[in-house]
């Protein structure tokens, strides 16, 4: 399911408010428009997959996190 431009914005808008950051981002991917990319300062944080089941939409946010990402 496609991601629209609209969806877009909210996206960004809720984890700005949610993680209390302005420098949060979104942008479209290039090879899947099922999902969007997180960004924080530039730098890639995670992705936001859409949902649609029984005629509800739920966006999911997915991040994974490295071992060596734990380290200092």
């Amino acid at each position: 399911m496609q991601i629209t431009p609209d969806e877009m914005i909210k996206v960004q808008d809720f984890l700005r408010r949610t993680f209390a950051n302005q420098q949060i981002g979104v942008k479209p991917r290039a090879q899947a428009s099922d999902s969007i990319e997180v960004l924080l300062n530039g730098e890639f944080l995670g992705l936001v997959y859409k949902n649609v089941e029984d005629d509800e939409t739920s966006f999911d946010f997915n991040m994974s996190i490295l071992d060596i990402d734990l380290e200092g």
